[in-house]
């Protein structure tokens, strides 16, 4: 597994990738790339084995975008583990790990940015200004960058998601297009939490009390699935994250699954439930999906 640092060993080595012997039996290899901020956890790994299902070979970005990151957020304590990452993406096959360093990523004189609108208002956009518009262009340059056949997200980040989608197929982005930006499913501990790299930042005590949050988002699925009307639905389930140990609550609201729009009462077309609260100085995000009329 190659770990570069740099852009032109990266463009060589993904060259190099493409020329390798390929398990369809196709004249060049196909490429997977799965990006991440590091600090891995089993929802990271879980991306990268659907990864290798869809592609010949797996790229792995490891990145912490300091552009995704506002004010006083967590930048300079988000965890960086690089050793133990690339030795657990070595051992799931990987063939390459792109960890670039931000003057790699973003050289001096840097001066663009990707904005997305629409799918990036409200939610996580209204709470983190400026949020998706890092995150859309650190994911358009990794496109760039490694050209993937295909392109691999968790579904935990469900907005996040949408902004890519919605990128890609702005700017014509063939290679990945909009159908090769792939959701995988979030991936859950066993008492249902979503594994995410914040859940570090827990005490044991906030630990025990975060699963209120995957908790409270069934119960007010299953109102709204049983016709009760969805702001009584999601003011109960502010109330119970509050009563269950949470110090706020960003937002708790049922939206179209593809465009985001707001919804005020349970439609015909697919729909999930977002949440974003946070417990101490930890902010949890999760989404689930809300069946269809």
């Amino acid at each position: 597994m190659q770990i570069l640092h740099s852009l032109d060993p990266l463009r060589r080595a993904v060259a190099e990738l493409r020329q390798a012997g390929t398990a369809s039996g196709t004249p060049q290899a196909t490429i997977a790339l799965v990006p991440t901020m590091g600090a891995l956890h089993e929802g990271h790994l879980t991306l990268v084995r659907a990864a290798r299902e869809k592609a010949d070979h797996v790229v792995v970005s490891i990145f912490v975008n300091p552009l995704q990151f506002g004010a006083g957020e967590d930048l300079d304590k988000y965890p960086r583990q690089l050793e133990r990452d690339c030795a657990l993406l070595k051992a799931e096959g990987v063939a390459a790990v792109w960890a670039p360093t931000v003057e790699a990523m973003y050289p001096q004189g840097f001066a663009s940015s990707i904005s997305v609108s629409g799918v990036s208002d409200g939610l996580c956009g209204a709470s983190r200004p400026g949020h998706f518009d890092g995150v859309a262009t650190v994911v358009c340059k990794l496109f760039h960058q490694v050209l993937p056949d295909v392109a691999l997200f968790g579904e935990k980040d469900w907005q996040q998601l949408a902004v890519i989608r919605r990128m890609a197929r702005d700017l014509d982005l063939t290679r990945p297009h909009a159908d090769a930006v792939l959701g995988v499913p979030t991936v859950r501990e066993v008492d249902g939490l979503a594994m995410s790299s914040r859940n570090a930042y827990l005490t044991p005590e906030q630990r025990e009390q975060a699963v209120t949050l995957p908790m409270a988002m069934k119960v007010a699925i299953a109102g709204i699935e049983a016709g009760e009307d969805v702001a009584a639905a999601t003011a109960r389930l502010k109330d119970a994250l509050l009563a269950g140990g949470f110090s706020s609550v960003d937002y708790a609201e049922l939206r179209d699954a593809d465009g985001l729009a707001l919804l005020d009462s349970r439609s015909d077309a697919p729909m999930r439930l977002l949440v974003a609260a946070r417990i101490g100085s930890t902010r949890l995000i999760d989404n689930m999906a809300v069946s269809p009329r």
